[in-house]
């Protein structure tokens, strides 16, 4: 598969959301961001095996995942999504998955508290295993190497037969995909969400925060919240035991995700049905472009990365294309713009979605457009942009008579030192201590509750402001 220039596109006059669609019609349109492997035959041989392999997920979920999404967008609930930059081989295990679903749910539990909204739950997780990069090589001690794109597709040691796309990962991606969504149905099953348990609270970072007392006193009503709501009865099934928990990732290798896609006679649509929902990235948003087009006829509800280069009229072209029957549920919008130009670029966006009445779902990453290299050449990010640009995307969406409904996260349930700040005010001096990504830099589990914490501060009167910025 060749990838061609998308930048060469037809004429604005062409309209996508008018041409036939298959699983396949992808395959005319201007693609990038796709690994050249050197066998064409043993890919589609693996291809073959997929196109027969057991769906990960239940087109019943997706459907029920897209209903809750539109209540998302109408402000009856609030989107958490969250998880790694990219998912590893080597860091699979029952540990490294319990540790992701604990902080996605013990978030939410917070969010719950102070937004006082019902949390829709999506893990960035069992299925995030390529990358989009900027470079088709690198340079790694004096040897020119193709880049490391993710686990699915090559390796990240720095070896060039190891660099060389290989087919049978595409074998080792759906394997761990499908153990990871099974160990989480399982865990979910077992009581695994039921977190009024202190033992399952990690609030070390607490005690390091200068506003402890502050959170300690949250912590303890969101607990003493819990405890009345299970003693009240009929509650805890929805809120404390069995919770919806739901599975995403970037929608980048088209010819994986080709294959794990399904006719659902029933419901007489196409599902992908390798994951709960998809994103498109914002470097194949292309109008014109392969992504574009896979994406367009879906059944899943799907995710649209928004960065600096995305125009206004562009948008508007995007979501029409996407949603074209213009249903709530059907499309988020995630913008990541950084905190320096969030507030030049998200007004004319809205504004421009308002005028067209395109009905999706808001919302931030506050991650992606705030990654800066340290002077020893590390990639980081710091706590206090993240929130910088998280408080005024809320701000902002307020003014123009808009509604946030969801965040993106790049986060993990370990002790990494990735982000500078937060409560255990992490230095720069700090980051080699445990820095574990292959790719971006991810809030660890402390810095993560404490952005939730954050949030929940800013949304509800009974909680103490822990420094949640103003404009």
């Amino acid at each position: 598969m060749r990838n061609k220039n998308a930048n060469d596109l037809p004429g604005r006059n062409h309209n996508p959301a008018m041409t036939t669609w298959t699983p396949r019609s992808w395959r005319n349109k201007p693609i990038t961001q796709q690994p050249t492997y050197p066998d064409a035959a043993h890919l589609e041989r693996v291809l073959t095996q997929l196109r027969f392999y057991p769906s990960l997920v239940f087109p019943g979920e997706v459907d029920h995942l897209k209903r809750l999404l539109r209540e998302a967008a109408q402000g009856k609930r609030f989107l958490l999504q969250g998880g790694d930059c990219a998912e590893r081989f080597q860091d699979f295990s029952s540990r490294a998955i319990a540790n992701k679903l604990k902080i996605l749910l013990q978030m939410s539990l917070v969010l719950i508290y102070g937004l006082r909204k019902p949390i829709v739950r999506i893990g960035r997780i069992a299925g995030q295993y390529a990358k989009p990069r900027s470079a088709e090589y690198e340079n790694v001690r004096g040897q020119k190497l193709p880049v490391f794109r993710g686990d699915s597709i090559n390796s990240f040691e720095p070896d060039a037969r190891t660099r060389i796309p290989d087919p049978e990962r595409l074998l080792q991606c759906y394997y761990h995909s499908a153990t990871t969504i099974n160990y989480i149905r399982a865990l979910i099953e077992g009581g695994f969400a039921d977190l009024h348990y202190p033992d399952h609270w990690d609030l070390e970072f607490i005690s390091k925060s200068d506003r402890r007392r502050d959170y300690r006193r949250l912590v303890k009503r969101i607990l003493d919240g819990v405890q009345f709501m299970e003693a009240l009865g009929g509650v805890k099934a929805e809120v404390l035991g069995r919770v919806d928990f739901f599975t995403s990732h970037e929608g980048l290798l088209l010819p994986y995700e080709e294959a794990l896609t399904h006719y659902v006679k029933e419901r007489k649509r196409y599902y992908n049905l390798g994951a709960h929902t998809l994103w498109i990235g914002d470097r194949t948003r292309q109008l014109h472009g392969a992504h574009v087009e896979y994406f367009r006829g879906l059944a899943n509800p799907l995710g649209l990365k928004v960065g600096p280069t995305c125009a206004p009229d562009e948008l508007v072209e995007l979501i029409r294309v996407l949603n074209p029957k213009n249903e709530w549920g059907r499309l988020t919008v995630i913008t990541r713009l950084g905190k320096d130009r969030i507030g030049d670029l998200l007004p004319p966006l809205l504004r421009a979605v308002q005028r067209s009445n395109g009905r999706v779902l808001w919302c931030c990453d506050p991650m992606h457009g705030n990654t800066r290299i340290t002077a020893g050449g590390m990639k980081t990010r710091d706590f206090r942009d993240i929130l910088l640009e998280l408080a005024q995307c809320f701000a902002i969406h307020q003014r123009c008579g808009s509604h946030l409904g969801g965040v993106h996260f790049e986060l993990t349930g370990e002790a990494v030192t990735e982000c500078l700040g937060g409560a255990e005010q992490i230095a720069e001096a700090d980051l080699a201590t445990n820095y574990r990504t292959y790719c971006d830099p991810r809030l660890n589990y402390s810095q993560s509750m404490e952005m939730a914490f954050q949030i929940a501060s800013a949304h509800d009167e009974r909680v103490p402001n822990l420094a949640w910025p103003s404009f």
